[in-house]
């Protein structure tokens, strides 16, 4: 039997995502093939043996506790302690994310251990979580984005003014403000007035060394889930779309509390439409270096398909968008799971 350690939770504003991520996880793992480890991070990074509680509940904003007991590594092993025992692992499903978990350090770190993981690698999970830098990889593959203007923090200290001038002189018309690495629409502002730049800026660089503003694109808001199997096939599933119901934009809230928007798995898009739709994800996954999954989001707009973001660890409860695109493609929930971690175990120590 093969040891899993399930690494959730994370020092990021999504650690409440991820604990429920981890249960919808860890309940599809195949206990006869398989033994899991729950190793929970702290909001502090502290890594702790945790079991999950079936009883957390998004709405609750679960947490990792630091009172549990400390898990112990050492560089290069592939064996943790938790209580003086000596565990061998022999996988690691890292289902965190956000900043400190999706974006490339707890890959690196799992790679200093020696241990084959689950999904995508240092330099895709870094580049995808970096929207600024992710789009030049876009734009140079030859897929649409929306227009930016990027605003260092250390530049908005010294010449706030000039700043903020260029930032008024780029926003025409509405325009979203955003950290330039956050998840789960934390710290994004929709700007639809001058006025409001200032503020909504200083909300995304007290998050973030970086931020966007970004042209406001106008159309159907479609995302389609990519899967790697073993051997290198890409699955991409059907589409779904978003449509945000009581309020203006697809928001944190609207995402994980209030049921702020309807998620349609699948939608209708013509064979033409899937087919692009399809070609594009592929290119934007193959563009960025990622193995194992992503999702990928549009906007299906009057002139076609403008992409938004690569997500290298979506949201993976039961009813999460990623799950459910493949659900309605014939993929089930512990399929995917079990695949994932073939995957990850294909390809060994030495990922892209």
């Amino acid at each position: 039997m093969l040891t899993i350690a399930l690494l959730y939770g994370g020092a990021s504003s999504e650690h409440s995502v991820s604990c429920i991520t981890a249960l919808g996880v860890s309940s599809a793992i195949d206990r006869t093939k398989y033994r899991v480890v729950p190793i929970g991070i702290t909001e502090t990074g502290k890594f702790v043996h945790q079991e999950l509680n079936p009883k957390w509940k998004l709405a609750d904003l679960p947490k990792v506790s630091s009172s549990a007991p400390a898990v112990e590594f050492t560089l290069g092993s592939s064996s943790i302690t938790i209580q003086g025992e000596s565990i061998q692992l022999d996988l690691v499903f890292p289902v965190l994310h956000g900043p400190n978990g999706e974006d490339g350090s707890v890959q690196g770190f799992i790679q200093l251990l020696r241990l084959p993981y689950v999904g995508n690698g240092v330099l895709a999970s870094a580049l995808a979580m970096e929207k600024s830098k992710a789009k030049g990889v876009f734009r140079n593959a030859g897929l649409a984005v929306a227009s930016e203007l990027v605003i260092e923090r250390t530049t908005w200290q010294l010449t706030k003014s000039t700043e903020l001038e260029k930032a008024k002189s780029f926003a025409k018309s509405d325009v979203f403000v955003k950290p330039s690495r956050s998840g789960s629409s934390v710290g994004v502002t929709l700007v639809k007035s001058p006025d409001q730049l200032e503020a909504a800026i200083e909300l995304a660089l007290s998050l973030d060394q970086t931020a966007l503003v970004e042209e406001r694109i106008y159309g159907r808001e479609v995302e389609c889930a990519v899967l790697e199997r073993p051997n290198g096939e890409l699955v991409v599933s059907l589409a779904g779309e978003i449509v945000v119901t009581g309020r203006e934009f697809y928001d944190f809230e609207a995402k994980y509390l209030d049921g702020g928007a309807d998620l349609l798995v699948p939608t209708g898009l013509t064979d033409a439409e899937l087919a692009e739709m399809h070609r594009l994800a592929i290119l934007a996954f193959r563009a960025l270096g990622c193995s194992g999954l992503a999702r990928t989001d549009f906007f299906l707009t009057s002139s076609g398909f403008v992409l938004t973001e690569v997500n290298t660890m979506p949201g993976f409860t039961p009813i999460s968008m990623y799950p459910s695109l493949f659900a309605a493609s014939g993929i089930s929930y512990s399929e995917l799971v079990e695949t994932l971690i073939q995957t990850g175990l294909a390809r060994g120590t030495d990922p892209r």
